[in-house]
């Protein structure tokens, strides 16, 4: 595995940054764009996903850090489950959903196994050296 030096190397934020963007492009749109809570819930899970593994990177703990991505992963499944209101309500084509979902489930499984690499490896971070 490349080194982290920065939370911008991280694979799982990197994904979950593209999965904001789309989110984000997807609702500006339409009657999206008019539904205001359910875009500021999806915009927000999106966000504190991304928002999530940079603060437990920053904390310099590897415990805290996986307590981090754990958060993460949940907001990531907030996603998921807001996409299904979006596509019951029409403001999702069946394929714009299943790309958006796809990429959440990427993110989510990234999470996962950075978490599960976190808690079998050696390493630790600077608070407990």
């Amino acid at each position: 595995m490349k080194r982290i030096e920065r939370f911008e190397d991280i694979m799982s934020w990197q994904k979950a940054r593209e999965l904001t963007r789309e989110i984000y492009k997807c609702t500006r749109t339409g009657e999206f764009a008019r539904d205001y809570g359910l875009k500021d819930q999806i915009q927000r899970a999106s966000v504190s996903t991304m928002a999530n593994v940079a603060e437990g990177f920053e904390r310099g703990g590897d415990k805290e850090f996986i307590q981090f991505l754990s958060t993460s992963k949940g907001s990531c499944g907030e996603v998921r489950s807001h996409l299904y209101v979006a596509l019951d309500q029409g403001y999702l084509t069946q394929p714009g959903f299943d790309h958006l979902y796809g990429q959440a489930s990427e993110v989510s499984r990234l999470l996962s196994g950075f978490m599960a690499y976190l808690r079998e490896s050696n390493l630790r971070g600077p608070k407990y050296r």
